[in-house]
């Protein structure tokens, strides 16, 4: 009778727990069912595009970047465009794919190790991976919403290596505000912690440590960090390439064309 009274007081609890656990796998469902009516809709548009320049568009959302903008040239953000950046990044195609590729390096490591290897293994590591992305995503908007903090990268204008350098450390925990100064970025700290801690409701016990969280938590703001200095330098990148293809002029009515990322992100919505 007592082991009966036991089970009936856990089964809600334990309810919760295995909701808890398949979260990634409902997040899945819900933008597999939402990203072909949402990617229909960005068809629609009224404003054609050059091709190449939705995976420009795609390119520089995934990687939460401004075009080719500075920092001077900053404009705040109105609430309707912070929507529409945010739904584009949930359904991003690159966001799968970084997240596929995250989920193969844990795969490789065997991490959790809980999780078998093979497509079933995989699946829980590339939900885990997506789960996170998705609750730091919208954690982040909402705070950066709420506290007027746009967390897009712009390219520092600067010149020198170390001074942008300097510029591009920064920007992994600071954000700009509506006047254009610069401050400590509660929302996106918040969403990466939020991602990082939330993640240890679902994980395998290896994996369930409030320091497992810390370590995570603390990862991915050295990655964030660190990847800044490749936004900065990328229009750099852009620059040579564009120099490499550019064709010389035959006659006075010949044109040159214009490089891939430096053109391309002058006209692009910036994510």
């Amino acid at each position: 009778m007592l082991d009966l009274l036991a089970t009936q007081r856990s089964g809600p609890a334990q309810r919760v727990k295995k909701v808890i656990e398949r979260f990634p796998y409902f997040l899945m469902i819900f933008l597999a069912t939402w990203t072909p009516l949402l990617g229909a809709q960005e068809q629609t548009e009224t404003n054609p595009k050059k091709p190449g320049s939705r995976f420009i568009d795609q390119l520089l959302n995934v990687f939460n970047m401004a075009g080719a903008e500075k920092s001077k040239e900053f404009r705040p953000l109105t609430q309707p465009e912070r929507n529409r950046l945010y739904f584009k990044t949930m359904v991003n195609p690159l966001s799968f794919a970084k997240a596929g590729f995250s989920a193969g390096i844990d795969q490789a490591n065997d991490k959790p190790k809980e999780w078998e290897q093979g497509a079933s293994g995989y699946g829980k590591r590339f939900a885990n991976i997506l789960g996170q992305y998705s609750i730091q995503r919208t954690v982040t908007y909402g705070l950066g919403s709420a506290l007027h903090e746009d967390n897009r990268y712009f390219n520092s204008g600067k010149k020198g290596f170390w001074p942008r350098t300097a510029y591009a450390l920064s920007s992994g925990v600071l954000a700009l505000h509506d006047d254009g100064s610069r401050h400590f970025s509660i929302s996106q700290v918040g969403g990466v912690a939020a991602g990082a801690f939330l993640a240890r409701t679902w994980l395998p016990p290896s994996q369930r440590s409030a320091g497992d969280g810390a370590v995570s938590f603390g990862t991915t703001m050295a990655s964030n960090i660190g990847f800044s200095m490749v936004k900065e330098f990328l229009p750099d990148l852009g620059r040579v390439l564009a120099k490499k293809h550019k064709k010389p002029a035959t006659g006075s009515g010949d044109t040159a064309p214009h490089g891939v990322i430096c053109s391309a992100t002058k006209g692009a919505e910036p994510p």
